[in-house]
């Protein structure tokens, strides 16, 4: 594989990794702009780009749009998240010029029509509908409120009714020109590429992508507290959240290990304590998600109602005992799928390009794979534990309950008299 970066004059990155035995490419345009940089008149803006980019150019109408690449066997999609907006493709590798072409007019001439608008503003708001039928999405949405409380990066990505109706194409295009300039952006491709087609081509179609760097958004407060709501379910979804740290942080690498050893598969402490031995739920897991300045570390889990105190003392139990207790046998398996899940990143050409993405997004270079498994090597038993003290003792935890019963409030009651004795 060779990896190959190149910055052009606008601040835009092109980065590339040809891969020989390949017949396909993966390409995309990744904006360091997410729903974190909304302001507060624009919530969901960011994901409702995304979607009009898809309806319409002076090129193209929607339909064409999608039957262009389709027509030579690619598909073509988009991604919204807190701090990035992703645009991305896959094709044959001799369709890579017609995939940046597509991508670019999206990006560079969207129409914003009228009637597409109106359009889109119901789809999205059938997709709330969606988000809220779904229990475990309701859940993470409270969760991350508590956690960022009147903050934009506290809020849903989706928006509300009420914001996305408020949309028209002259908010939309000033937030786009606000945020999407060539120093926030990356063109990436990976798979049956070359370097110097994929540079003059970006150089060429993204050239109107000129200003200046976006501005900052607000320095993210971990707050947390607890929020909890009465539906008619099967099942309480009960969710906790703690301040992680930052993409650069030097102890991500510890935590990120801490967190598999506690709850990153059917070998963790929490899978195999609250699942395997007690059978209070069927799924339970934990995370962490690193930002920009910040961290965001989650655990879920689903379960009765009447299982619902045991469950959060046994695993916030285990939260505590982790810091205290992860041995070195733990601390070798995760490391070896934290390297095995990156080393196997790198056969997908899809997974590879967003890698290298965030790479230069969040560190301006991309970080040789040696370096990285370094890093990984580098966790002791030590370093994992001060991780998990560290996370403890950062902040005071947001839970979001949601589910049935009169227990919820006594339940989350129960899981922040634990947490503090835990800490």
């Amino acid at each position: 594989m060779s990896v190959e970066v190149t910055r052009l004059p606008s601040g835009l990155t092109v980065v590339t990794d040809a891969m020989a035995h390949l017949e396909t490419a993966s390409l995309g345009v990744w904006i360091g702009s997410g729903s974190r940089d909304e302001r507060p008149d624009e919530h969901g803006i960011s994901h409702f780009l995304e979607h009009m980019a898809f309806k319409g150019t002076s090129k193209r109408n929607a339909r064409q749009i999608a039957e262009e690449i389709e027509a030579v066997g690619g598909d073509i999609n988009a991604a919204t998240s807190v701090e990035t907006t992703a645009y991305y493709a896959r094709v044959l590798k001799a369709d890579v010029g017609l995939a940046l072409d597509v991508l670019s007019d999206i990006l560079a001439d969207p129409t914003f029509d009228p009637q597409e608008l109106a359009r889109e503003q119901n789809v999205i708001v059938q997709e709330i509908g969606a988000s809220e039928d779904s229990p475990d999405d309701v859940v993470f949405d409270h969760l991350q409120t508590q956690a960022f409380p009147g903050q934009p990066v506290g809020r849903s990505i989706l928006g509300t009714r009420e914001s996305v109706c408020g949309f028209d194409a002259t908010r939309l295009r000033a937030y786009l020109t606000r945020n999407y300039q060539g120093p926030d952006m990356v063109v990436c491709a990976t798979g049956a590429v070359n370097h110097a087609m994929v540079v003059a081509e970006a150089e060429r179609r993204f050239a109107s992508f000129s200003g200046k760097e976006a501005p900052m958004p607000e320095p993210a407060k971990f707050v947390g507290g607890a929020h909890v709501e009465t539906r008619d379910l099967e099942q309480v979804h009960i969710a906790l959240a703690l301040e992680g740290v930052p993409q650069r942080d030097p102890s991500l690498f510890s935590l990120q290990v801490f967190t598999n050893v506690l709850g990153g598969g059917m070998s963790s402490r929490l899978f195999q304590e609250v699942r395997e031995k007690r059978g209070l739920c069927y799924s339970i897991y934990n995370f962490h998600m690193p930002y920009s300045d910040t961290g965001f570390y989650g655990l879920y889990a689903g379960t009765d109602a009447s299982d619902v105190p045991e469950l959060m003392r046994v695993a916030i139990g285990e939260l505590g005992n982790a810091a205290e207790t992860i041995t070195e046998a733990e601390v070798s398996r995760a490391k070896a799928q934290m390297k095995a899940a990156l080393l196997m990143a790198l056969e997908s050409s899809s997974a590879r390009a967003e890698q290298l993405a965030r790479q230069i997004m969040i560190h301006g270079r991309v970080l040789p794979l040696s370096e990285l498994v370094a890093k990984i090597d580098a966790v002791t038993v030590a370093s994992a534990r001060a991780a998990g003290r560290a996370l403890l003792a950062r902040s005071r935890p947001a839970i979001s309950a949601i589910g049935p019963g009169k227990g919820l409030e006594a339940a989350t009651a129960i899981a922040q008299g634990l947490f503090r004795q835990a800490a």
